[in-house]
Protein backbone atom coordinates (compact mmCIF):
# COMPACT_ATOMS: atom_id res chain seq x y z
CA UNK A 1 0.00 0.00 0.00
CA UNK A 2 3.06 2.66 0.96
CA UNK A 3 4.27 1.35 -2.50
CA UNK A 4 1.75 2.31 -4.59
CA UNK A 5 0.70 5.55 -2.39
CA UNK A 6 4.35 6.99 -2.14
CA UNK A 7 6.03 5.54 -4.93
CA UNK A 8 9.16 4.88 -2.70
CA UNK A 9 11.36 2.13 -5.29
CA UNK A 10 10.42 5.04 -7.71
CA UNK A 11 12.25 7.79 -5.48
CA UNK A 12 14.92 5.12 -4.71
CA UNK A 13 14.23 5.17 -1.07
CA UNK A 14 12.26 2.59 1.80
CA UNK A 15 10.11 2.93 5.02
CA UNK A 16 13.09 3.02 7.04
CA UNK A 17 14.78 6.33 5.63
CA UNK A 18 11.22 8.03 5.32
CA UNK A 19 10.98 7.65 9.00
CA UNK A 20 14.09 8.59 9.98
CA UNK A 21 13.50 11.85 7.54
CA UNK A 22 10.28 12.54 9.53
CA UNK A 23 11.06 11.90 13.03
CA UNK A 24 14.84 14.54 11.93
CA UNK A 25 12.41 16.86 10.42
CA UNK A 26 10.41 16.99 13.28
CA UNK A 27 12.71 17.72 16.21
CA UNK A 28 14.60 20.32 13.70
CA UNK A 29 10.60 22.24 13.71
CA UNK A 30 9.20 21.46 17.17
CA UNK A 31 9.81 24.67 18.47
CA UNK A 32 7.01 25.82 16.51
CA UNK A 33 4.46 24.35 19.35
CA UNK A 34 6.41 26.72 21.98
CA UNK A 35 7.00 29.82 19.50
CA UNK A 36 3.86 30.32 17.84
CA UNK A 37 1.17 29.95 20.94
CA UNK A 38 3.60 32.71 22.56
CA UNK A 39 3.93 34.99 19.82
CA UNK A 40 0.33 34.86 18.92
CA UNK A 41 -0.45 34.59 22.61
CA UNK A 42 0.81 38.46 22.50
CA UNK A 43 -2.77 39.55 21.13
CA UNK A 44 -5.19 37.80 23.64
CA UNK A 45 -5.64 34.47 22.46
CA UNK A 46 -5.38 31.81 24.57
CA UNK A 47 -1.93 30.38 24.76
CA UNK A 48 -3.37 26.36 25.39
CA UNK A 49 -5.66 26.29 22.73
CA UNK A 50 -3.23 28.27 20.47
CA UNK A 51 -1.14 24.92 21.03
CA UNK A 52 -3.77 22.34 20.05
CA UNK A 53 -4.36 24.84 16.91
CA UNK A 54 -0.53 24.83 16.15
CA UNK A 55 -0.55 21.32 16.29
CA UNK A 56 -3.84 20.46 14.38
CA UNK A 57 -2.78 22.89 11.52
CA UNK A 58 0.46 21.64 11.46
CA UNK A 59 -0.63 17.84 10.62
CA UNK A 60 -3.47 18.25 8.44
CA UNK A 61 -0.98 20.87 6.66
CA UNK A 62 1.64 17.98 6.65
CA UNK A 63 -0.80 15.49 5.68
CA UNK A 64 -2.30 17.68 2.53
CA UNK A 65 1.99 17.88 1.16
CA UNK A 66 2.33 14.42 2.02
CA UNK A 67 -1.58 13.09 -0.05
CA UNK A 68 -1.28 15.80 -2.91
CA UNK A 69 2.22 16.38 -3.50
CA UNK A 70 3.76 13.40 -2.19
CA UNK A 71 6.70 15.36 -1.08
CA UNK A 72 9.11 15.23 2.23
CA UNK A 73 7.78 19.13 3.04
CA UNK A 74 5.89 19.80 6.50
CA UNK A 75 3.58 22.83 6.88
CA UNK A 76 3.05 24.71 10.17
CA UNK A 77 1.95 28.08 10.84
CA UNK A 78 4.83 30.61 9.32
CA UNK A 79 7.52 32.27 11.55
CA UNK A 80 7.91 36.28 10.33
CA UNK A 81 3.84 35.54 9.08
CA UNK A 82 2.73 34.83 13.06
CA UNK A 83 4.75 37.87 14.19
CA UNK A 84 3.12 40.09 11.27
CA UNK A 85 -0.20 38.78 12.74
CA UNK A 86 0.56 39.73 16.30
CA UNK A 87 2.66 42.46 16.18
CA UNK A 88 1.97 44.66 13.32
CA UNK A 89 -2.14 43.48 12.64
CA UNK A 90 -3.17 43.72 16.22
CA UNK A 91 -0.10 45.31 18.63
CA UNK A 92 0.63 47.79 16.37
CA UNK A 93 -2.33 48.93 13.64
CA UNK A 94 -4.85 48.42 16.73
CA UNK A 95 -6.96 46.01 15.37
CA UNK A 96 -8.54 42.43 16.92
CA UNK A 97 -6.80 39.05 16.38
CA UNK A 98 -10.20 38.39 15.31
CA UNK A 99 -9.87 40.95 12.59
CA UNK A 100 -6.18 39.24 11.72
CA UNK A 101 -7.89 35.67 11.87
CA UNK A 102 -10.20 36.39 9.07
CA UNK A 103 -7.62 38.04 6.73
CA UNK A 104 -5.64 34.96 6.89
CA UNK A 105 -8.48 32.76 5.51
CA UNK A 106 -9.21 35.60 3.05
CA UNK A 107 -5.60 35.16 2.04
CA UNK A 108 -6.20 31.04 2.08
CA UNK A 109 -9.30 31.72 -0.56
CA UNK A 110 -7.64 33.58 -2.57
CA UNK A 111 -4.25 31.33 -2.77
CA UNK A 112 -6.33 28.03 -3.58
CA UNK A 113 -7.86 30.47 -6.67
CA UNK A 114 -4.93 31.53 -7.49
CA UNK A 115 -3.05 29.02 -7.71
CA UNK A 116 -6.29 26.81 -9.67
CA UNK A 117 -5.51 29.45 -12.24
CA UNK A 118 -1.42 29.28 -12.22
CA UNK A 119 -1.62 32.92 -11.17
CA UNK A 120 0.41 32.33 -8.09
CA UNK A 121 3.16 31.93 -10.48
CA UNK A 122 2.73 34.71 -12.52
CA UNK A 123 2.93 37.07 -9.42
CA UNK A 124 6.25 35.89 -8.44
CA UNK A 125 7.53 36.71 -11.75
CA UNK A 126 6.39 40.46 -11.66
CA UNK A 127 7.69 41.60 -8.46
CA UNK A 128 11.53 42.51 -8.82
CA UNK A 129 13.91 40.40 -7.83
CA UNK A 130 15.75 42.74 -5.40
CA UNK A 131 12.73 43.35 -3.11
CA UNK A 132 12.07 39.26 -3.20
CA UNK A 133 15.32 39.07 -1.78
CA UNK A 134 15.00 42.08 0.56
CA UNK A 135 11.94 40.57 2.14
CA UNK A 136 13.17 37.73 4.06
CA UNK A 137 16.61 39.76 5.02
CA UNK A 138 13.84 42.50 6.87
CA UNK A 139 11.78 39.90 8.39
CA UNK A 140 14.68 38.14 9.37
CA UNK A 141 15.99 41.86 11.75
CA UNK A 142 12.33 41.89 12.33
CA UNK A 143 11.90 38.31 14.20
CA UNK A 144 15.66 38.86 15.51
CA UNK A 145 14.61 41.89 17.31
CA UNK A 146 11.35 40.58 18.99
CA UNK A 147 13.53 37.44 20.21
CA UNK A 148 15.92 40.14 21.99
CA UNK A 149 12.61 41.60 23.32
CA UNK A 150 10.94 38.50 24.81
CA UNK A 151 14.24 37.41 26.17
CA UNK A 152 14.99 41.22 28.40
CA UNK A 153 18.21 41.39 25.95
CA UNK A 154 17.16 44.52 24.87
CA UNK A 155 14.06 46.77 26.50
CA UNK A 156 12.83 50.47 26.25
CA UNK A 157 15.02 53.66 26.73
CA UNK A 158 13.60 56.92 27.39
CA UNK A 159 16.56 58.74 26.08
CA UNK A 160 17.98 56.46 22.90
CA UNK A 161 14.21 53.99 22.38
CA UNK A 162 16.20 51.05 23.04
CA UNK A 163 19.09 49.54 25.36
CA UNK A 164 20.86 46.81 26.74
CA UNK A 165 18.23 44.96 29.60
CA UNK A 166 19.69 44.43 32.88
CA UNK A 167 21.88 42.04 33.49
CA UNK A 168 20.68 40.92 36.76
CA UNK A 169 17.30 39.37 34.93
CA UNK A 170 17.37 35.78 35.32
CA UNK A 171 15.30 35.94 31.69
CA UNK A 172 17.92 37.51 29.77
CA UNK A 173 20.63 34.77 30.91
CA UNK A 174 18.23 32.19 30.30
CA UNK A 175 17.92 33.22 27.00
CA UNK A 176 21.83 33.56 26.18
CA UNK A 177 22.48 30.66 27.70
CA UNK A 178 20.13 28.81 24.90
CA UNK A 179 21.03 31.17 22.10
CA UNK A 180 24.84 29.43 22.79
CA UNK A 181 23.28 26.25 22.88
CA UNK A 182 21.75 26.41 19.94
CA UNK A 183 24.35 27.73 18.13
CA UNK A 184 27.07 25.40 18.57
CA UNK A 185 24.86 23.02 18.24
CA UNK A 186 23.82 23.94 14.52
CA UNK A 187 27.49 24.61 14.16
CA UNK A 188 27.98 21.07 14.67
CA UNK A 189 25.30 19.90 12.92
CA UNK A 190 23.70 18.34 15.21
CA UNK A 191 19.69 17.94 14.45
CA UNK A 192 16.93 19.18 16.56
CA UNK A 193 19.94 21.95 17.39
CA UNK A 194 16.83 24.24 18.32
CA UNK A 195 14.71 22.20 20.48
CA UNK A 196 17.88 20.96 22.46
CA UNK A 197 19.19 24.92 22.75
CA UNK A 198 14.78 25.40 24.01
CA UNK A 199 15.01 22.51 26.54
CA UNK A 200 18.34 23.54 27.90
CA UNK A 201 17.30 27.26 28.25
CA UNK A 202 14.29 25.50 30.03
CA UNK A 203 16.24 23.27 32.89
CA UNK A 204 18.13 26.55 33.50
CA UNK A 205 15.28 28.57 33.85
CA UNK A 206 13.87 26.00 36.28
CA UNK A 207 17.39 25.82 38.43
CA UNK A 208 17.32 30.31 38.08
CA UNK A 209 13.89 29.41 39.98
CA UNK A 210 12.17 31.56 36.91
CA UNK A 211 9.86 28.31 35.97
CA UNK A 212 8.00 25.85 37.63
CA UNK A 213 6.65 22.62 37.27
CA UNK A 214 2.86 22.79 36.15
CA UNK A 215 0.03 21.10 39.00
CA UNK A 216 -1.48 17.46 37.57
CA UNK A 217 -0.82 14.90 35.18
CA UNK A 218 2.09 15.87 32.75
CA UNK A 219 0.15 13.79 29.95
CA UNK A 220 -3.12 14.64 29.13
CA UNK A 221 -5.61 15.61 26.91
CA UNK A 222 -5.17 18.44 24.12
CA UNK A 223 -6.40 21.76 25.54
CA UNK A 224 -9.79 22.73 23.73
CA UNK A 225 -9.43 25.02 20.57
CA UNK A 226 -13.41 26.44 21.27
CA UNK A 227 -11.67 30.15 22.26
CA UNK A 228 -10.71 30.40 19.01
CA UNK A 229 -11.79 28.06 16.48
CA UNK A 230 -13.82 29.68 13.66
CA UNK A 231 -13.50 33.17 15.45
CA UNK A 232 -13.82 35.39 12.02
CA UNK A 233 -15.00 39.03 12.13
CA UNK A 234 -16.64 40.25 8.89
CA UNK A 235 -17.33 43.77 9.81
CA UNK A 236 -14.05 45.53 7.93
CA UNK A 237 -13.33 43.61 5.33
CA UNK A 238 -13.79 45.71 2.51
CA UNK A 239 -11.63 48.23 4.52
CA UNK A 240 -7.82 49.42 2.78
CA UNK A 241 -6.32 47.97 5.79
CA UNK A 242 -8.14 45.04 4.82
CA UNK A 243 -6.76 44.95 1.58
CA UNK A 244 -2.98 46.03 3.21
CA UNK A 245 -2.90 43.04 5.78
CA UNK A 246 -4.30 40.27 2.95
CA UNK A 247 -2.04 41.18 0.35
CA UNK A 248 0.82 41.45 3.12
CA UNK A 249 -0.15 37.61 4.15
CA UNK A 250 -0.41 36.91 0.53
CA UNK A 251 2.97 38.61 -0.75
CA UNK A 252 5.01 37.38 2.36
CA UNK A 253 3.81 33.52 2.21
CA UNK A 254 3.61 33.45 -1.47
CA UNK A 255 7.78 34.46 -1.35
CA UNK A 256 8.15 32.45 1.45
CA UNK A 257 6.48 29.19 0.39
CA UNK A 258 7.71 29.08 -2.89
CA UNK A 259 11.36 29.51 -2.00
CA UNK A 260 11.40 26.90 0.31
CA UNK A 261 9.74 24.75 -2.20
CA UNK A 262 12.00 24.77 -5.05
CA UNK A 263 14.80 25.08 -1.85
CA UNK A 264 14.32 21.40 -0.53
CA UNK A 265 13.16 20.16 -4.08
CA UNK A 266 17.01 21.22 -5.08
CA UNK A 267 18.03 18.84 -2.54
CA UNK A 268 16.02 16.06 -2.93
CA UNK A 269 17.21 16.01 -6.70
CA UNK A 270 13.11 17.14 -8.07
CA UNK A 271 14.35 19.98 -9.83
CA UNK A 272 14.44 18.94 -13.64
CA UNK A 273 17.34 19.44 -15.85
CA UNK A 274 15.29 22.64 -17.39
CA UNK A 275 15.21 24.14 -13.62
CA UNK A 276 12.14 23.66 -13.61
CA UNK A 277 9.93 21.84 -10.39
CA UNK A 278 6.88 19.57 -11.69
CA UNK A 279 5.33 19.19 -8.44
CA UNK A 280 5.28 23.05 -7.67
CA UNK A 281 0.89 23.42 -8.47
CA UNK A 282 0.22 20.46 -6.16
CA UNK A 283 2.47 22.05 -3.52
CA UNK A 284 1.01 25.10 -3.44
CA UNK A 285 -2.26 23.63 -3.46
CA UNK A 286 -1.84 21.77 -0.35
CA UNK A 287 -0.38 25.39 1.19
CA UNK A 288 -3.21 27.31 -0.13
CA UNK A 289 -5.71 24.55 1.73
CA UNK A 290 -3.42 24.47 4.71
CA UNK A 291 -3.63 28.08 5.61
CA UNK A 292 -7.14 28.14 5.11
CA UNK A 293 -7.85 25.16 7.67
CA UNK A 294 -5.41 26.82 9.80
CA UNK A 295 -7.46 30.05 10.08
CA UNK A 296 -10.63 27.88 10.56
CA UNK A 297 -8.27 26.58 13.39
CA UNK A 298 -7.58 29.50 15.06
CA UNK A 299 -4.15 29.87 13.67
CA UNK A 300 -1.92 32.21 12.08
CA UNK A 301 -0.73 31.58 7.95
CA UNK A 302 0.57 27.74 7.21
CA UNK A 303 3.94 27.68 5.15
CA UNK A 304 6.17 25.18 4.10
CA UNK A 305 9.17 24.62 6.52
CA UNK A 306 12.76 25.00 5.26
CA UNK A 307 13.26 22.79 7.98
CA UNK A 308 12.23 20.28 5.99
CA UNK A 309 15.32 20.62 3.99
CA UNK A 310 16.96 18.41 7.27
CA UNK A 311 14.80 15.34 6.82
CA UNK A 312 15.99 15.45 3.07
CA UNK A 313 19.10 15.46 3.55
CA UNK A 314 18.54 12.16 6.13
CA UNK A 315 16.91 10.31 2.81
CA UNK A 316 13.37 11.32 3.25
CA UNK A 317 11.94 11.81 -0.11
CA UNK A 318 8.21 11.10 -0.87
CA UNK A 319 5.56 11.97 1.31
CA UNK A 320 5.68 9.27 3.89
CA UNK A 321 7.94 11.83 5.97
CA UNK A 322 5.06 14.15 6.23
CA UNK A 323 3.20 11.63 7.32
CA UNK A 324 5.59 10.06 10.26
CA UNK A 325 5.80 14.12 11.03
CA UNK A 326 2.14 14.36 11.08
CA UNK A 327 2.46 11.46 13.56
CA UNK A 328 5.15 12.58 15.71
CA UNK A 329 2.99 16.20 16.16
CA UNK A 330 -0.12 14.25 16.84
CA UNK A 331 1.75 12.27 19.53
CA UNK A 332 3.14 16.15 21.10
CA UNK A 333 -0.19 17.29 21.26
CA UNK A 334 -0.90 15.04 24.65
CA UNK A 335 2.21 16.86 26.47
CA UNK A 336 0.90 19.99 26.46
CA UNK A 337 1.56 20.75 30.10
CA UNK A 338 4.90 20.36 29.79
CA UNK A 339 5.13 22.41 26.61
CA UNK A 340 3.48 25.67 27.99
CA UNK A 341 5.37 25.97 30.71
CA UNK A 342 8.77 26.74 28.83
CA UNK A 343 8.87 30.61 28.85
CA UNK A 344 9.02 33.47 26.49
CA UNK A 345 12.96 33.87 27.16
CA UNK A 346 13.70 30.30 26.54
CA UNK A 347 12.07 30.72 23.16
CA UNK A 348 13.84 33.65 22.10
CA UNK A 349 17.10 31.80 20.93
CA UNK A 350 14.84 30.34 18.26
CA UNK A 351 13.75 33.57 16.90
CA UNK A 352 16.94 35.30 16.84
CA UNK A 353 18.60 31.67 15.00
CA UNK A 354 15.36 31.65 12.70
CA UNK A 355 15.95 35.74 11.78
CA UNK A 356 19.35 34.70 11.37
CA UNK A 357 18.68 32.38 8.63
CA UNK A 358 16.43 34.66 6.98
CA UNK A 359 18.59 37.39 6.23
CA UNK A 360 20.97 35.11 3.86
CA UNK A 361 19.39 36.31 0.69
CA UNK A 362 21.30 40.12 1.30
CA UNK A 363 24.26 38.51 -0.54
CA UNK A 364 21.78 38.35 -4.11
CA UNK A 365 20.98 42.08 -3.51
CA UNK A 366 22.66 44.46 -6.55
CA UNK A 367 24.61 46.90 -4.37
CA UNK A 368 25.78 48.24 -7.59
CA UNK A 369 22.75 49.82 -8.41
CA UNK A 370 21.26 52.03 -6.29
CA UNK A 371 18.05 52.40 -8.24
CA UNK A 372 17.80 48.16 -6.76
CA UNK A 373 19.90 48.44 -3.60
CA UNK A 374 17.80 51.55 -2.07
CA UNK A 375 14.61 50.42 -2.38
CA UNK A 376 15.51 46.80 -1.15
CA UNK A 377 17.91 48.84 1.74
CA UNK A 378 14.25 50.01 2.81
CA UNK A 379 12.69 47.11 2.52
CA UNK A 380 14.95 45.92 5.33
CA UNK A 381 15.25 48.77 7.81
CA UNK A 382 11.15 49.69 7.86
CA UNK A 383 10.27 46.12 8.99
CA UNK A 384 12.46 46.47 12.37
CA UNK A 385 11.94 50.32 12.64
CA UNK A 386 8.50 50.62 12.37
CA UNK A 387 7.81 47.50 13.97
CA UNK A 388 6.02 46.19 11.23
CA UNK A 389 6.65 44.27 7.79
CA UNK A 390 3.84 45.33 6.12
CA UNK A 391 5.39 49.30 6.17
CA UNK A 392 8.51 47.36 5.13
CA UNK A 393 7.02 46.01 1.87
CA UNK A 394 5.47 49.72 1.63
CA UNK A 395 8.68 51.58 1.27
CA UNK A 396 10.30 48.88 -0.37
CA UNK A 397 7.93 48.58 -3.39
CA UNK A 398 7.14 52.50 -3.45
CA UNK A 399 10.35 53.10 -3.65
CA UNK A 400 11.28 50.91 -6.69
CA UNK A 401 8.70 52.42 -8.53
CA UNK A 402 10.08 55.98 -8.02
CA UNK A 403 13.43 55.36 -7.95
CA UNK A 404 13.07 53.73 -11.37
CA UNK A 405 11.03 56.53 -12.86
CA UNK A 406 13.19 59.11 -11.98
CA UNK A 407 16.24 57.07 -13.26
CA UNK A 408 15.14 56.44 -16.58
CA UNK A 409 14.55 53.07 -16.22
CA UNK A 410 10.34 52.47 -16.28
CA UNK A 411 10.81 49.77 -18.88
CA UNK A 412 12.05 47.68 -15.33
CA UNK A 413 8.78 48.09 -14.15
CA UNK A 414 5.63 45.60 -14.43
CA UNK A 415 2.50 46.76 -14.70
CA UNK A 416 1.94 44.77 -11.64
CA UNK A 417 3.82 46.59 -9.72
CA UNK A 418 2.40 50.20 -11.29
CA UNK A 419 -0.93 48.87 -9.12
CA UNK A 420 0.96 48.12 -6.32
CA UNK A 421 2.60 51.73 -5.72
CA UNK A 422 -0.71 53.28 -6.49
CA UNK A 423 -2.81 51.19 -4.08
CA UNK A 424 0.09 51.78 -1.32
CA UNK A 425 0.32 55.35 -2.37
CA UNK A 426 -3.31 55.27 -2.20
CA UNK A 427 -3.23 54.18 1.27
CA UNK A 428 -0.25 56.20 2.81
CA UNK A 429 -2.91 59.35 1.84
CA UNK A 430 -5.61 57.88 3.36
CA UNK A 431 -3.92 57.81 6.60
CA UNK A 432 -2.58 61.48 6.34
CA UNK A 433 -6.00 62.33 5.37
CA UNK A 434 -7.38 60.73 8.61
CA UNK A 435 -4.25 62.22 10.64
CA UNK A 436 -4.81 65.75 9.53
CA UNK A 437 -8.70 65.21 9.57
Amino acid sequence: MLEKIFKLKQNNTNVKREMIGGVITFLTMSYILIVNPNVLGTTGMDKAALFTATALATIVGTLLMAFIANLPISQAPGMGLNSFFAFTVVLTMGYSWQFALTAVFIEGIIFIILTFFNIRELIVKSIPKSIKDAIPVGIGLFITFIGLQHSGIIVKNDTTFIGLGDLANPNVWIALIGLVVTGTLFARNIHGAILIGIVVATVFGIIFGEIHFPEGNLVSLPPSIAPIFCKFEWSNIFSLNMLLVVFTFLFVNLFDTVGTLIGVAARAGFIDKDGNFPQIKKALFADALGTTFGSILGTSTITSYIESASGVASGGRTGLTAVIIAIMFGIALFFAPIILMIPASATAPALIIVGLFMIASVVNINFNDISESLPSFLTIIMMPFTFSIAQGIVFGMLSFVIFKLFCGKARQISVAMYIFAALFLLKMISDGMHVLS
